[in-house]
């Protein structure tokens, strides 16, 4: 039977594989999970990762996967569907899939991403990365600027701050930017003392319906009122609710953020119990596919200084 791998690293995203890969590079035995269910997986395309620049993301994982698994012959891959984490009596962890099927390990590495909660309008799901973005970065620009785009105000998306700050990145993209706040005039109000004149910026209070795909055939994104009345834009900016996936915090008994992160602590990204670290979009502010690669390295760097360390009986730097 196979020894136990030193790394158990829950989830194949950026970060995850970063992890890895940083751990392979001292000659550190790992274990990656993954059960295919990323939350970029039907995004057609990626940005602002060098030399992947609009490639799909399940291709950059295959291809990131397979350069890590040619390269490093302590690193595995299980497709599995890890549903349970717990912290064994020596020290190391033990992860379970659905399946009931159980691996062990000396450190745990939560790799596991974050599930996005859509606000309740029809129609929006099937915008979400192909007309509704929630990072103007990766939509990104076009040869020429649109004629208009909208951000929806709900939910985080209230804080005039953050819509602002939003509403003024749409404007390097797009000749007009509306905040549609949902039926709150109130709130328009709020935005509109906030735009100080700026001409290039409106609001919009009418309650929302549904988002619909424009009858012309053209990619904007069609929004119907509940008085009846429509509109449309090239495009729409919005940050939903999200939660970290699975139920790890909570069976290892870990400190989470109000908007459910889990807090994982600066620089080498070590949770509240020793030996459990976590990067990417389960832990950091910024959802982004750079910050969950940098993340990955910084995990892995502090789980082999650990785990080094331990092997000393030495007091290390994490």
């Amino acid at each position: 039977m196979a020894s136990n791998p030193e790394v158990l690293i829950v989830g194949a995203g950026p970060g995850g594989l970063s992890a890895a890969l940083t751990l392979a590079r001292l000659d550190h035995s790992v274990k990656i999970f993954d059960n295919n269910d990323a939350r970029n997986k039907e995004m057609p395309s990626m940005t602002m990762m060098i030399t992947m620049d609009g490639v799909t993301p399940v291709e950059f994982r295959q291809r990131a996967l397979d350069n890590l698994l040619s390269r490093h012959k302590k690193v595995s891959f299980e497709e599995a569907d890890i549903k349970y984490a717990r912290k064994l009596d020596d020290g190391g962890f033990e992860v379970e899939d659905a399946q009931g099927r159980k691996w062990q390990g000396k450190k745990l590495v939560l790799a596991t991403g974050c599930q996005d909660i859509f606000p309740d309008i029809k129609g929006y799901a099937d915008f979400w990365g192909k007309g509704i973005y929630h990072c103007y970065f990766y939509k990104g620009y076009t040869p020429e600027k649109a004629p208009s785009s909208g951000i929806l105000a709900v939910d985080i998306m209230t804080d005039v701050l953050k819509s602002m700050h939003a509403a003024r990145y749409a404007t390097q993209i797009s000749n007009l930017v509306t905040i549609y706040t949902n039926g709150d005039a109130e709130l328009a109000k709020k935005f509109e003392e906030a735009f100080n004149g700026q001409p290039m910026f409106k609001t919009d209070s009418r309650k929302i319906a549904r988002f619909v795909k424009d009858s012309s055939g053209r990619p904007e994104v069609g929004i119907e009122f509940e008085d009846g009345s429509t509109a449309s834009e090239s495009f729409i900016g919005h940050y939903p609710l999200w939660k970290a996936k699975g139920n790890f915090a909570e069976q290892l008994g870990l400190q989470t953020t109000p908007t459910g992160d889990i807090v994982a602590h600066a620089p080498w990204l070590q949770t509240d119990v020793r030996g459990v670290f976590a990067c990417g979009d389960n832990s950091q502010m910024r959802k982004i596919m750079p910050e969950a690669q940098n993340g990955g390295s910084l995990v892995g760097a502090g789980v082999s200084n650990q785990i080094i360390a331990d092997a000393f009986g030495q007091q290390g730097l994490v």
